[in-house]
């Protein structure tokens, strides 16, 4: 299982890193995804680690990291970059056009979400970076 596990953390690494390139393409909503998708990511390399079993099928951030045991100065992090899985790309979801909704501010906050939960999760995967 390990080969799967450096395998989601290289391409959640990869992710924040383009979440913070989308940022000069003016994609905001584009980077508040990708945001949500590089914490799954690294929430799922880490329940393997953890819990060694396969990681639940669900997006959800807060499942995943309570099932973790998230330190409570850290869930706030999570349950923000939660909505951002399907509010980012639909306009059902977003209650107009993501890409309108979205703005530099937002997707900067939701990058220093990730910023706040990845050395918790890089720890948890025992990764070094």
């Amino acid at each position: 299982m390990r080969i799967e596990v450096e395998r989601l953390i290289k391409q959640a690494e990869r992710d924040l890193e383009n979440a913070r390139k989308t940022l000069a393409a003016e994609a905001y909503e584009l980077a508040s995804f990708v945001c949500h998708q590089a914490v799954e990511k690294y929430l799922k390399a880490a329940w393997m680690v953890v819990k060694k079993e396969p990681a639940p099928r669900t997006h959800s951030l807060t499942e995943l990291a309570d099932g973790l045991g998230v330190p409570a100065e850290l869930r706030p992090s999570f349950a923000y970059l939660n909505p951002d899985y399907t509010t980012a790309r639909y306009p059902d979801a977003a209650n107009g056009v993501p890409y309108e909704v979205y703005d530099r501010a937002t997707a900067e906050s939701k990058i220093g979400a990730v910023d706040q939960v990845f050395p918790w999760l890089r720890q948890l995967s025992r990764t070094k970076k």
